[in-house]
């Protein structure tokens, strides 16, 4: 069913996605043409999986397809002309890449972020919507703290706009399960080319959620039209070992592969063995909602709302029993079933 809120707000709709072809971009495109927006441009440095999604989504003829990086302002300026919103997802994400290659993730994570928001702000787009991590609380590596500062420029973004009308939001979020490059993409590689998976800690907790349930929030939270705030949805966390273990007995039952135990490797450079929603700070100020937190700018003059303490904290919040972890790993499977073939 769709949501009439959404639908207000995307219907008839020129729409500009960067990193469209990543795993959530992907998602969010797909999301987007069920609610009939005019256009819908996707945005990648990609070429061949600009390709892959082209072929996917050939049946509509509202979606454009350009190759561009955001490091490149020129080519996001015409990109981005006579766009109605923008969902900012291109980033580099993944924790040791961005350790060894710190300053390439500063260009794309932080200067490519400002260049979106300049880019909005001069064609007056009515919304920016960024793509953030839950890395970026208590940043102690190279992606948390790229994304942090990226997360604070499109914030702050709302104090120098002039008489334009565009409007900024961030929506932060935990692991999201079955993506390309995900644990569970992975251990399906490893399992079919006979390799032993791998766990860097057994103790490790993550947040956890689907790509749908990601892209749905996000579109929700643009419908929500408030400005300079982080939306946070609440997530259920999940042991880091079940997951791997609940993702081992699924693929061996469909595709007879053998059945092995993981091996633990030590935790990686810039890993952390827990996640957290937000800075205790931030929760002070936060509001809570049935399925969200909404934390409103450090400029605001928002004051400390009184609320029950909950667990910020994956190591600490209630975990994910192993059958609920491994129904929704056969979920992710279900929806993604060509990816996991060719995984063979």
């Amino acid at each position: 069913m769709k949501n009439n809120k959404i639908l207000k707000q995307i219907k008839g709709k020129n729409i500009l996605v960067t990193g469209g072809t990543g795993s959530i971009g992907s998602a969010i495109v797909k999301e987007l043409l069920d609610y009939s927006p005019r256009v819908v441009r996707v945005f990648d440095v990609s070429e061949n999986q600009l390709f892959f999604l082209q072929e996917q989504l050939k049946g509509y003829d509202n979606v454009r397809f350009l190759v561009g990086n955001i490091r490149e302002k020129e080519r996001l300026q015409r990109a981005a002309e006579n766009i109605d919103i923008i969902f900012h997802t291109a980033a580099l994400k993944h924790v040791p890449l961005c350790e060894e290659n710190p300053f390439e993730a500063a260009k794309t994570n932080v200067i490519g972020t400002q260049n979106v928001i300049d880019i909005a702000i001069e064609n007056n787009v009515s919304q920016l919507v960024h793509i953030s991590t839950d890395k970026v609380v208590n940043a102690i590596n190279t992606l948390g703290a790229s994304k942090l500062l990226s997360e604070r420029l499109v914030i702050a973004a709302h104090n120098y706009i002039g008489f334009k009308k565009t409007s900024f939001c961030c929506v932060r979020f935990g692991n999201v399960i079955g993506t390309r490059g995900s644990l569970v993409h992975l251990i399906s590689e490893q399992l079919h080319h006979n390799e032993r998976p791998f766990i860097t800690d057994k103790k490790m907790t993550r947040f956890l959620l689907t790509e749908k349930q990601a892209a749905s929030f996000i579109l929700k939270a643009s419908a929500m039209k408030q400005d300079g705030v982080i939306f946070v949805p609440k997530m259920p966390a999940v042991k880091v070992i079940d997951l791997i273990q609940a993702t081992i007995d699924e693929l061996c039952e469909r595709y007879s592969l053998k059945r092995v135990t993981p091996k633990e490797t030590g935790i990686r450079t810039g890993e952390k063995m827990y996640e957290e929603l937000m800075t205790d700070i931030e929760f002070e100020r936060c509001r809570v909602d049935d399925n969200m937190y909404v934390i409103p700018s450090n400029l605001s003059s928002s004051k400390i709302i009184p609320k029950q303490k909950i667990s910020l904290r994956s190591d600490r919040a209630e975990k994910m029993s192993y059958d609920m972890v491994r129904k929704l790993v056969a979920e992710v499977i279900d929806d993604n079933k060509k990816m996991f073939h060719q995984s063979k």
